[in-house]
């Protein structure tokens, strides 16, 4: 078995290789002017390869994923297994007006046509319970990440409360809290409008704690600061946040920080200035279980 990385995951693939013990090789990447790209492969493949590339800013990744994947079955490749700690188009599961194209199914489709096995972490599914029934017919596995969260929390903070911005994050917030041993809170958010909501935080003593902003994804946001700036208001005194995937941008990250959080730490599903947990042991496990199971079968 091989790891093909991509220059912009670069530093996860080559740590995940390592930990696998297999071969990693780069795939080339030539952008031309008109935004096409061209692919170039390394030559020899073994019959078993994992492409390893978290789809954040996805478009043009999606398109070299087919040109990446297709080219190593012409290699001969038998079975191909993407690691996508970062899974793209997941939260479109319905369409809510006439015409509307329903991302997740769509792009989860064409997955299923690419790769044998599916590997991920924390994709953010609303109204399905399993990343099977986004990725028909191919074996899909969503990893949890509470566990090496709530390590990390355990080395890095002293009597922390974990707070969830709303109730969608409580699912992460009470995967990472119940088996550490930590107490959690969870905000209520109300929509007012397109733009606007209220946040209401849970009665709570917060001075006593080291506050941990707890969830899956942060892209504006504008849930956070929200949260923080009523969290100041009720005497909270250290603020840090924890997220799986890091989608913002150093200018949301400085607002979060002027508004009084300390340290933004988050996992390396994307590459980020704000990584901190490393996922390399957990996509392990994983994948190197298959490959196990794989020579067994």
């Amino acid at each position: 078995m091989v790891l093909l990385g991509f220059d912009d995951y670069r530093r996860q693939g080559e740590a995940l290789a390592a930990a696998l013990a297999i071969p990693y090789a780069q795939v080339e990447v030539h952008r031309f002017p008109d935004g096409e790209s061209k692919l170039t492969l390394p030559g020899g493949l073994p019959q078993a390869a994992v492409l390893c590339r978290s789809l954040d800013h996805p478009n043009d990744k999606l398109i070299e994923l087919l040109l990446a994947a297709q080219s190593a079955r012409e290699q001969g490749v038998k079975h191909l297994t993407l690691v996508a700690p970062y899974l793209c188009y997941m939260r479109q599961d319905t369409a809510f007006n006439p015409g509307e194209a329903v991302s997740q199914r769509i792009i989860g489709g064409f997955l299923a046509g690419l790769f044998d096995r599916v590997v991920t972490v924390d994709p953010h599914l609303h109204r399905i319970e399993r990343l099977e029934q986004a990725i028909p017919g191919r074996e899909a596995i969503a990893l949890n990440s509470a566990g090496v969260m709530g390590d990390f929390l355990r080395r890095h903070t002293s009597h922390p409360l974990l707070v969830g911005p709303d109730g969608e994050s409580e699912q992460w917030v009470r995967a990472i809290a119940e088996p550490a041993g930590l107490d959690y809170a969870i905000a209520t958010k109300e929509r007012l409008g397109d733009r606007e909501v209220r946040i209401t935080l849970p009665d709570h003593d917060y001075r006593r704690h080291e506050v941990i902003l707890v969830d899956d994804m942060i892209s504006t946001g504008r849930t956070l600061l929200n949260v923080t700036r009523q969290l100041k208001r009720q005497g909270a005194e250290t603020i840090h946040c924890l997220v799986t995937h890091a989608l913002f941008s150093d200018e949301v990250s400085q607002a979060l920080h002027d508004a009084g959080i300390t340290h933004l730490w988050s996992s390396d599903s994307i590459s980020h200035p704000s990584n901190a947990v490393s996922l390399t042991g957990l996509l392990a496990r994983e994948v190197g279980w298959d490959e196990s199971h794989q020579s067994g079968a």
